[in-house]
Formats: structure tokens, C-alpha cells, sequence
């Protein structure tokens, strides 16, 4: 299973593993496993923790409270209050330990310090009154990303997986009403 990390904030991503929420919802964390791999591949995460059946519990209660207050925060609704409070306390939890060296940043720390700064991360999105969250355009896709393009004009989430989907689906629509035979609900130009 290929990790996305296309949503412009590691808490988004982490609301994301979730795919298809309102249709046939896709967990892409089944296992303590699974967020072990998560971890590692997203790059404003320590790259090595272990996950035990609680904090893995715990990462998805915090998946799921930080997926309810960006969607409140797209509908411009009041955040739920039990969202709060688990983001709010998993946010004041230990930090990872960041040190800098010639080769560059290094991060460490167990999971229940990623959590944290997940939850922190998610905070600090959430708070931001300037930050433009969106909802993917293509039907299906439930991803929240942040949309930092100019005159925030983007649609999809990603172009690699959605964006692609959406412009091949247009393109053989079109192709197909182009090629119709006249009389049966197409025509020609």
C-alpha cells in the first residue's frame, strides 16, 4: 500500500488515510504495522517509531478528531467539542527531539511524540485563519488539503491521483459524445 502525502500538512495526511469516507470508506492503517510505515514515509515525522495496539488506538481517534474539525472548519461550522479535546490533549503531549548537523535536521521520538506533533501541526492549520482548506473536487474523494496555489484555484488534491482521474473521465466523455452517431442523444459539430 503506497502512502499520499499530498494534503500540504501531515495531520491532513494522517485524516487521509481514510479514502472514500462518505461511499465505501478505505482504511489505509489496519494495523499498528501500517502506522509504523505511515510514520517513516512522511518526512516531517521522525523515520523510525514502534507502534503498540494503544497508541495505535490513539492515532486513530486522533485521525479521526482532526478529520471532523477540518471538515468543520471547510463547512465554516463550530468545531466539534470532542474533536477539541482529543487534538488538544494529544497536542500537549511529549515533543520529537530535533537536532541539526552537517547532513541536516534529525528527529526523533516515540509515537506518542508524533502524535503530538501531528496534533500540533493540526492545531496550528486549523488556527490559521489565512490557511485555505478545500475538500477534493473529484466525487468520491472525501481528502481536506490545503490549498496554497495562487488565487487558490486548486480543485483536486493531487494531480496524480485525482486530478488524472477527473481529466481522463472528462476526456472520454468527450470522446464518446464526439463519436455518438447522430439521433441518438449525440451530435456533431
Amino acid at each position: 500500500m503506497d502512502f499520499a502525502f499530498v494534503s500540504g500538512n501531515s495531520a491532513l495526511d494522517l485524516a487521509a488515510t481514510v479514502g472514500s469516507r462518505r461511499d465505501e470508506p478505505i482504511d489505509v492503517l489496519a494495523s499498528p504495522a501500517d502506522l509504523e510505515r505511515w510514520v517513516a514515509e512522511c518526512d516531517e515525522l521522525p523515520d523510525r517509531v514502534t507502534a503498540d495496539f494503544e497508541t495505535f488506538e490513539s492515532a486513530l481517534s486522533l485521525r479521526e478528531a482532526i478529520y471532523q474539525l477540518a471538515l468543520d472548519r471547510v463547512f465554516d461550522r463550530p468545531f466539534d467539542r470532542g474533536s477539541l479535546k482529543i487534538v488538544n490533549n494529544t497536542a500537549a503531549g511529549p515533543v520529537p527531539t530535533i537536532k541539526l548537523s552537517d547532513t541536516g535536521l534529525h528527529m526523533s521520538g516515540d509515537l506518542l511524540a508524533v502524535l503530538s506533533q501531528i496534533a500540533r501541526s493540526g492545531i496550528a492549520v486549523l488556527a490559521d485563519p489565512h490557511a485555505c482548506l478545500k475538500e477534493c473536487g473529484r466525487a468520491g474523494c472525501t481528502r481536506i488539503y490545503l490549498d496554497r496555489s495562487r488565487g487558490a484555484r486548486r480543485t483536486w488534491c493531487g494531480m496524480d491521483e485525482c486530478g488524472n482521474r477527473v481529466k481522463a473521465a472528462a476526456y472520454r466523455a468527450r470522446k464518446r459524445a464526439s463519436t455518438a452517431p447522430e439521433g441518438r442523444g449525440g451530435f456533431r459539430h
